[in-house]
């Protein structure tokens, strides 16, 4: 993923549901298989984690700004 700084808060929504969809389909796709790739679902949490934080940022930002 690029830089999450500049990218457009669209863009950023639209990655948080490209990663739990991601997310999904590692937890429930391979149910019952052991082959699970443990460290793709850890990355794909962290990303969707800073992802959020940056929305947050955002939010709390221009909220600062108006008041």
């Amino acid at each position: 993923m690029a830089d999450i700084k500049t990218q457009d808060t669209k863009d950023l929504q639209k990655a948080v549901a490209d990663n739990r969809e991601a997310l999904r389909v590692l937890r429930f796709g391979g149910a019952g298989s052991r082959s699970r790739d443990v460290r793709a679902t850890r990355m794909l949490r962290r990303q969707t984690a800073r992802v959020l934080t940056e929305i947050r940022a955002r939010d709390l930002a221009s909220k600062g700004k108006k008041a």
